[in-house]
């Protein structure tokens, strides 16, 4: 499922987009940033429909060398152990992906030069050499190949990365995020369930859809209000040095600050801040964070800071906090 922070950059972008051409319909808007979330979706189920057509391209490879003319030895007793994968063979016959699958036509085995390439890194994994000549045959070890090969050749992997952004230009940007998914779902496949290993579903729960889409509005509703509540922060500034980039971060931030008591405050501030180091300037951190500073002192003194339940922790809100939820 996507994450958070990953929800408040896809409404970020939406916004931006939107901010840029506000004779354009709101609801238009929206409807493109929930149809780009989904995409991401696909994108993880693209994923994971790649391990059954390396294993399954390797396979026919192997049966290949067994019509050799003077087959070695090796070649009529081929090691089978990467082939016959508890990990891949769960993915492969899981019933929620055979569901999927074609519902998003995803199909691989039209790429073969791709997928033999991808194996070919593979092979060159000192992971995958250790894993083919070990006496341990079990799923505690055929899981850590999957992971090996998701975090050591599929997250960094060009070719990969360009292939999937030509199918669809949003996912160039999407990838990390998808590839996150992915291996955070495999890493929670559990021997004993057989194909009816969990598959995530897109947002958690109708509250992540919700959130964003909320976020979206709130913050195009109320954004000449935190416009002026900004502008009383800039001291020696004038409103038109500001960044947009910067002053639409900071409208999302009071947006969230004064819209969603659940969150707390550090969440907001941290989330924001993080955001500014990758789609602003370099100074944008600093910045972005003196005035919301500023901001949060002025509205708890006057109580229109309310936060309730886990908007009153003060800790931050990171990967592992929504991966111990996930899995109650």
């Amino acid at each position: 499922m996507v994450s958070r922070h990953f929800l408040r950059i896809k409404t970020m972008q939406a916004l931006y987009a939107y901010n840029a051409n506000p004779k354009a319909e709101p609801r238009t808007y929206e409807a493109d940033l929930i149809k780009a979330i989904k995409g991401t979706y696909e994108l993880f189920l693209w994923l994971f429909a790649l391990l059954p057509e390396i294993a399954f391209y390797r396979m026919k490879k192997l049966e290949s060398l067994k019509e050799k003319y003077n087959p070695t030895h090796e070649d009529l007793n081929p090691n089978t152990r990467f082939v016959d994968n508890r990990v891949i063979r769960q993915i492969e016959e899981n019933k929620i992906l055979k569901q999927l699958w074609p519902k998003y036509h995803i199909l691989w085995e039209d790429e073969k030069d791709l997928i033999a390439k991808l194996f070919h890194e593979i092979e060159l994994l000192p992971e995958y050499e250790a894993y083919m000549a070990s006496t341990q045959n079990n799923y505690f070890e055929d899981k850590k190949i999957v992971l090996a090969i998701i975090e050591k050749v599929f997250a960094n992997n060009d070719l990969l990365h360009w292939y999937l952004g030509e199918k669809n230009t949003h996912w160039i940007d999407d990838y990390e995020e998808a590839m996150l998914m992915f291996y955070q779902n495999v890493k929670e496949f559990k021997e004993t369930k057989g194909d009816e290993c969990r598959i995530d579903s897109l947002f958690k729960g109708e509250e992540d859809e919700k959130f964003c889409r909320e976020l979206f509005r709130k913050t195009l509703d109320h954004a000449s209000e935190y416009t002026q509540m900004i502008e009383g922060k800039l001291q020696n500034w004038e409103r038109e040095r500001v960044i947009q980039m910067d002053l639409l971060l900071m409208q999302m931030a009071l947006c969230e600050l004064l819209e969603f008591p659940s969150i707390p405050i550090k969440v907001t501030l941290n989330e924001y801040i993080e955001i500014a180091k990758w789609y602003s300037s370099d100074k944008s951190k600093v910045f972005i964070n003196g005035i919301l500073d500023r901001l949060i002192v002025d509205l708890h003194d006057s109580g229109q800071l309310v936060k309730t339940g886990r908007g009153l922790y003060q800790g931050r809100e990171n990967e592992t906090t929504e991966n111990e939820e996930n899995k109650k």
